[in-house]
C-alpha cells in the first residue's frame, strides 16, 4: 500500500444572510471569468453548467454593494463578461485569507499528521 500524505482541506466561506457570498468555488469561477472573458467559457473551465455559473454570479452580485461581474449579452462579438475592480479585490483578498489560514494551521497539521496511522 502506498503511503498516504495528509493534507488540510478547509473551505472558507463568507455567509451573508441565507447566501454564501463568497467561497472557494465562487472564487475559482471569478478567476476563470477574468481569464476567459466569458461566463460560458469560465463555466466549462471549472466544470459546471452555464446555468450554475450564472446563478453563482447572480448571488455574488446581489450580496456585495457593487457587482463583482458585469456581463454583456449577445451582439456581434457574442457577449462576454469581466470582473469589476470589486470582483478583482474580492478574489485577491479571498486568496490572501486562504493563504493566511493555511499558514496559521501548518503547525497543527504537522502535529496531527504525526499522530496518524
Amino acid at each position: 500500500m502506498a503511503p498516504v500524505t495528509p493534507k488540510i482541506q478547509h473551505r472558507l466561506r463568507i455567509v451573508f444572510g441565507e447566501d454564501i457570498a463568497i467561497g472557494p468555488g465562487k472564487v475559482d469561477l471569478l478567476e476563470a471569468i477574468d481569464a476567459a472573458g466569458s461566463i460560458t467559457a469560465a463555466a466549462k473551465q471549472v466544470g459546471m453548467s452555464y446555468r450554475r455559473a450564472w446563478l453563482l454570479v447572480d448571488t455574488m452580485n446581489r450580496c456585495f454593494t457593487e457587482p463583482l461581474v458585469v456581463a454583456e449579452s449577445g451582439g456581434s462579438r457574442g457577449g462576454g463578461a469581466e470582473l469589476t475592480p470589486a470582483g478583482r479585490e474580492v478574489a485577491l483578498r479571498y486568496r490572501a485569507m486562504q493563504a493566511k489560514a493555511a499558514a496559521a494551521a501548518a503547525a497543527d497539521l504537522e502535529a496531527i499528521t504525526r499522530l496518524l496511522a
